[in-house]
């Protein structure tokens, strides 16, 4: 289904109405809660989960925290009646988007590619998100503290580009991504 431009694509493809993904945002902690009550009315969701040691009680111990904190991930055809059903949840700040029938979606693929992460078992920790063209700082290392920007990420590697503007002049560098964070 193509638009012109501009018109946001119908939820309808020939006549059947095709379920989305959308983004449940919670208060603190409240992820869990959340999940339950709507799941417990049938609704198909997703709480994408990581293990991690955490301190309860003064012992340490193994546990599961959502991976995204303060989300969940809803698909459902939209309609009036199951969004005031969701917002009635305890714990739900919202449903992100502009209103009932303008709500953000997240494409199939991309919860698809989570679902298989999560589901290998493989060592996963949250990361910053950076984008090309974005101001970093490195975290860590003999360049600790420098900031730059991050031009072009590789699997391994990123290229950092220092500039000095008075003399319109810059220096790169490669290095980890996993040692950059935002600036």
């Amino acid at each position: 289904m193509e638009t012109k431009g501009g018109e946001a694509l119908s939820e309808a493809v020939s006549g059947v109405v095709v379920p989305r993904w959308r983004v449940l945002w919670t208060h603190s902690n409240s992820e869990q809660l959340v999940y339950d009550q709507l799941a417990g009315k049938g609704l198909e969701l997703f709480l994408p989960t990581v293990e991690a040691w955490c301190r309860r009680g003064g012992t340490r111990r193994l546990s599961r925290l959502p991976l995204f904190r303060g989300y969940l991930f809803w698909r459902h055809a939209m309609d009036k009646t199951s969004y005031l059903e969701v917002c009635k949840a305890r714990g739900l700040v919202r449903v992100l988007g502009e209103r009932w029938d303008q709500l953000a979606t997240v494409p199939d693929s991309e919860i698809e590619a989570i679902q298989r992460l999560t589901g290998s078992r493989l060592p996963m920790l949250p990361h910053p998100y950076l984008r090309e063209g974005q101001r970093v700082r490195i975290t860590r290392g003999p360049l600790a503290d420098v900031e730059g920007i991050l031009v072009r990420i590789n699997p391994k590697k990123g290229l950092l580009v220092v500039s000095v503007n008075l003399l319109r002049r810059s220096i790169a560098v490669q290095l980890d991504c996993t040692a950059l964070e935002a600036a």
